[in-house]
């Protein structure tokens, strides 16, 4: 097990500080999802490439700091313990709900001027303001099938986490548990509930979608549809599987990341 390098930031856990490395990236988590979950990655990952992940509010030693509701000033925050790793160029990786919040980072960050060099957005739907015929023709959201369990009573969350996978069956279970983590799930799912994306032109960095085969909630077909959201290069990569496809199928993706940031050519450790 690896544990975070040192630093003073409150959003960001780096694994694994590579003096070497020459670009740092930023991973996302899912709703309900925290930093560990990417725990793991740096061992997959070219040494070339050093790992970040952010840490959301109400997660591990971050439990009693207050939550965030809006997925834009989620992205602000971030986006400012971002500043000391500038010296890099940063790419994003972000899954499911934080697709959309490493979306958000990367349009401030090119506002500072300092673009990441990728956005990488894993299970999830391209997003679209209220309205668009692309994202459904529905002010409601998005049109992700996820909108709405927000206010369901807790069994019935409990049963759409068990049926997306990513969450330990024990840990679903345990009632205990349940009221520690619910409370913020909730409040992550009533983020992308609410969740209106920024106006402007399309993106100038490359986009990478990536989706499970059989992700009932984010078809290939419609992540396919981020390619309208950067005015570079768009890459749909579709794995075996479904909403979390990334976790067997982990390798093959760190391979994806390799490849679009240009590092391949150097075997990880």
């Amino acid at each position: 097990m690896s544990t975070p390098i040192s630093t003073s930031s409150e959003w960001l856990r780096g694994y694994d500080e590579r003096l070497d490395a020459q670009v740092r990236m930023v991973c996302f988590p899912h709703a309900g999802g925290s930093a560990v979950f990417y725990r793991s990655w740096h061992q997959g990952l070219p040494p070339l490439v050093e790992l970040h992940a952010v840490q959301y509010p109400g997660r591990g030693e971050r439990r009693t700091a207050p939550l965030v509701d809006d997925v834009r000033t989620m992205a602000r925050h971030i986006t400012d313990d971002l500043a000391p790793l500038f010296d890099r160029p940063l790419a994003l990786f972000g899954h499911s709900m934080g697709a959309y919040i490493a979306y958000e980072t990367a349009r401030l960050l090119d506002e500072r001027g300092a673009p990441p060099v990728h956005l990488f957005v894993s299970g999830q739907i391209a997003p679209w303001t209220p309205g668009d015929a692309r994202g459904g023709g529905t002010d409601q959201g998005l049109g992700h099938p996820g909108a709405g369990i927000a206010d369901a009573d807790d069994e019935e969350l409990v049963r759409h986490l068990e049926r997306l996978g990513g969450t330990e069956a024990e840990l679903l279970a345990d009632r205990q548990l349940r009221q520690i983590f619910l409370p913020y799930i909730r409040n992550d799912f009533r983020m992308l509930q609410s969740y209106r994306p920024t106006a402007g032109p399309p993106l100038t960095t490359p986009i990478t979608a990536l989706a499970g085969a059989d992700d009932p909630m984010a078809t290939p077909a419609r992540a396919a549809q981020w390619c309208d959201l950067t005015s570079s290069h768009f890459a749909l990569e579709v794995f075996p599987g479904g909403h979390f496809f990334l976790l067997p199928e982990q390798t093959a993706v760190l391979d994806v990341v390799a490849t679009r940031l240009g590092v391949c050519q150097e075997l990880a450790p």
